[in-house]
């Protein structure tokens, strides 16, 4: 990009590489509990959580929402010109990233290079961009973890992209799906994402639900297909939105996206993203949306963050709950990890928290949270008494008649006949109470 001036600047200055000093640590500029190269059951922390920091949320978003104006105002976005303020944050999101000591990064592909006055424009700004992405990342060895197409805030995408009633809005979200699916696959993108923030309706009396599910799927078809001829090895991932922005999200949660997934022969390449807040906005709770993509074998990756119960928008909060993300790592656990993705933080710092150290402080406290609930995940595996207890309460399937029924050797009418051979029953202790004073001791150890 030899018309644009490589600024030599330090966006964050007097703040050094972020590192672990231990949880009696006072220094609000160093980690307390995310030791990244502490081995846990042979691995690194930092392979276990896999973190990610989001481009838009932290060197995008301004501060401004529905009630006022921006209050973040970033240094990296004041020349006026489009793409130089990109290359200046691409400066200031590797340096960051680097020292905050995230191994990965995501991004939407308008968050990284401006749209240009038509689709050409905007490939060759987006292209330029990711030279200057693939420099940083071989320079420092941050990687890329997903890549997504933003179709959702450009006014054209108003009636949604996949799931527009005109095909030549449509054919814009192909042609920018494309140019994404092409600069991951040139970042090494381990996935791609699609958010379907306006795949939705608002009024079923000027709405075709079928016809616009069935076009959205055929989009999503043809990416896997061209994702495919392209070389690309990894998975694709859906995030479950309920209502966000519109009345009704055809992606409403982790159950609806599976059903769906299925029914379209796409479950073998996608898999499932999970978000923390948008659980919460589907009536849910963060570990329910988990353990429904591992139970399905679908978790892909999650966005690491929390919402406000109070507020019933997407409000992209750091996790601070160390009981949330202990459930959370459990159920991430007993699908034996992360085999693809990650936790990206999908987390914004606060509307009035403007200082540059601020942003390091929101991430240092979300990583803590997700580094203390992977070590209380682990110890209670390891103190298996909530394994085994839960083991117990389905023990009448593990042998006898209860194994017959897992395996399908009944019919109905023989399982019916079963019935009066058990006597009264039906009064086993769920022992809820015992589960959560377990969790509970061992967390607070």
């Amino acid at each position: 990009m030899a018309e644009y001036f490589i600024e030599n600047k330090e966006y964050f200055p007097g703040i050094g590489k972020i590192s672990y000093e231990g949880k009696t640590s006072k220094n609000n500029l160093a980690f307390k509990y995310y030791d990244a190269e502490k081995i846990i059951r042979g691995k690194k922390m930092a392979d276990w959580l896999r973190f990610a920091i989001a481009y838009w949320h932290s060197f995008c978003g301004d501060g401004a929402d529905p009630f006022g104006q921006a209050t973040h105002i970033f240094p990296w976005n004041s020349t006026g010109d489009p793409m130089q303020n990109a290359v200046n944050r691409a400066n200031a999101a590797f340096e960051f990233i680097t020292k905050i000591g995230a191994p990965y990064y995501t991004w939407h592909d308008r968050d990284i290079a401006p749209e240009g006055a038509s689709p050409d424009e905007s490939a060759r700004n987006l292209a330029l961009i990711i030279d200057e992405l693939k420099t940083r990342q071989e320079a420092t060895g941050v990687k890329l973890l997903w890549g997504i197409a933003k179709l959702s805030a450009d006014t054209r995408f108003m009636n949604g992209a996949g799931t527009n009633p005109e095909f030549a809005v449509l054919a814009h979200a192909a042609n920018q799906i494309k140019n994404a699916l092409d600069a991951t696959i040139k970042l090494g993108g381990e996935g791609f994402a699609f958010w379907g923030g306006r795949e939705g309706y608002m009024s079923l009396l000027n709405t075709d639900c079928k016809r616009e599910r069935e076009h959205l799927a055929r989009l999503l078809t043809l990416a896997r297909d061209y994702g495919r001829k392209q070389g690309f090895t990894g998975y694709f991932y859906i995030e479950p939105k309920p209502m966000e922005p519109t009345k009704h999200q055809y992606d409403f949660d982790a159950e609806t996206v599976v059903g769906f997934l299925r029914a379209h022969g796409l479950e073998k390449d996608f898999k499932l993203n999970i978000e923390a807040n948008a659980a919460e906005l589907a009536g849910h709770d963060f570990a329910h949306e988990l353990q429904v993509a591992v139970d399905n074998d679908m978790l892909g990756s999650v966005d690491a963050n929390c919402g406000e119960p109070r507020n019933a928008w997407d409000t992209d909060r750091f996790a601070g709950n160390v009981y949330e993300t202990t459930l959370a790592m459990l159920a991430i656990l007993r699908g034996g990890g992360f085999k693809t993705g990650g936790l990206n933080f999908d987390a914004k710092i606060r509307r009035n928290s403007i200082d540059p150290e601020d942003l390091f402080i929101g991430h240092i406290g979300g990583m803590d949270t997700f580094a203390f609930g992977l070590e209380s995940a682990i110890a209670v595996l390891d103190d298996g008494r909530i394994p085994a207890l839960l083991k117990n309460r389905y023990a009448s399937f593990d042998s006898g008649d209860g194994a017959q029924f897992e395996s399908g050797g009944f019919s109905l009418e023989t399982l019916a006949g079963r019935a009066g051979a058990y006597g009264k029953i039906g009064w086993t202790s769920g022992k809820q109470e015992l589960f959560e004073n377990i969790l509970q001791e061992i967390i607070l150890q």
